[in-house]
């Protein structure tokens, strides 16, 4: 687990308070926490002139506020809602943003609303794909899909459950890797924003604002449709995401967006990547709690393991994550 040191934290948010407090040119601010965060990053909200803004702490070595300056650069000009970026401190890691809103698609999201409130997010998401262009973003390369399901075995399968990875077990989750890896390679490639869920979308106007787009990649087009629909902390019946998703690839496919013709290869293509994402994620939710101290995310790995049950009986080809599966039950 990290230790923390409070007299650093303490020094570095009294920088914080007097670079906000010289960009405003105020001298007494509220900063209130805005919003947690799985990262080193923190979130504040500060009421200035009647308004709200955002600032960003996020502290060197750690984090490195450049890419999300490039990115909301890049994002807005496709016409996404991103947080204009006022003012920065790029060497000391302080950003000031515009405020985007107070509620969260995931703190808002019903059976209700949640038809109105995708068509948005989807029609966003189209608008950021039809901008992809390659050389612009990093490559969500072979090397880097890879690198993330590794942090399944090492911090789930390892540290959480405690299993020795023998050699059979480990030759089974090369071939799963591989296999995902090789579809994930094969789809047509956009911009990602590689965590497009309900938690990173304000309910705004225009809707949605999107936040948290620092690690976006250009890579496979399915991973934020299926980051939207299945999500870390909530969950949808089957037949209502397929509603969504055919909805994403009809309005993706109207824009000259190179989808599969076929729902049902864009569904597989689903089903493939969200593997990879799901696996992956069950693994920073371990890490989070063994690194970070942070235990509160390993509930939702049912969530996650139960999408991959899903993936893994609609496609015989996942039969490697089937047997993992069944290895996993006893240990559950």
């Amino acid at each position: 687990m990290h230790k923390v040191d409070v007299a650093g934290r303490n020094r570095r948010r009294e920088e914080l308070d007097a670079w906000v407090a010289a960009q405003l040119g105020e001298s007494q601010l509220a900063m209130q926490p805005a919003s947690s965060d799985a990262s080193f990053r923190r979130y504040f909200r500060v009421v200035t002139g009647g308004k709200n803004l955002i600032v960003m702490d996020a502290p060197p070595p750690q984090e490195d506020c450049r890419p999300f300056v490039k990115v909301a650069e890049l994002f807005g000009r496709a016409d996404v809602n991103v947080p204009t970026v006022l003012a920065s401190d790029i060497e000391r890691g302080f950003l000031l943003l515009e405020d985007l809103g107070l509620q969260t698609y995931l703190e808002v999201l019903d059976a209700d609303n949640a038809d109105t409130l995708f068509a948005d997010a989807i029609a966003a998401l189209i608008r950021l794909q039809k901008a992809s262009r390659p050389g612009i973003l990093p490559e969500y390369d072979a090397a880097l899909l890879r690198r993330e399901l590794e942090l399944f075995p090492e911090w789930y399968l390892e540290r959480e459950l405690g299993w020795t990875l023998d050699r059979e077990l480990r030759a089974e989750l090369d071939v799963l890797f591989e296999l995902l890896v090789e579809r994930a390679l094969s789809q047509e490639r956009v911009f990602v924003h590689r965590d497009y869920m309900p938690r990173n979308l304000m309910v705004s106007e225009p809707n949605p604002g999107v936040i948290d787009f620092q690690d976006a990649v250009y890579g496979p087009i399915s991973y934020d449709p299926i980051c939207l629909f299945k999500d870390a902390f909530i969950s949808w019946p089957e037949p209502r995401l397929m509603i969504w998703l055919e909805q994403y690839r009809l309005g993706a496919r109207e824009a000259g967006i190179a989808v599969p013709a076929d729902f049902d290869d864009f569904y597989r293509d689903c089903d493939f990547m969200g593997a990879q994402r799901h696996l992956k994620v069950i693994g920073i939710f371990a890490r989070i709690c063994h690194r970070d101290g942070k235990p509160a995310y390993l509930k939702d790995v049912p969530r996650f393991l139960a999408y991959l049950r899903g993936a893994a009986d609609r496609n015989p080809e996942l039969g490697s994550l089937r047997r993992l599966l069944q290895r996993l039950e006893p240990a559950l």
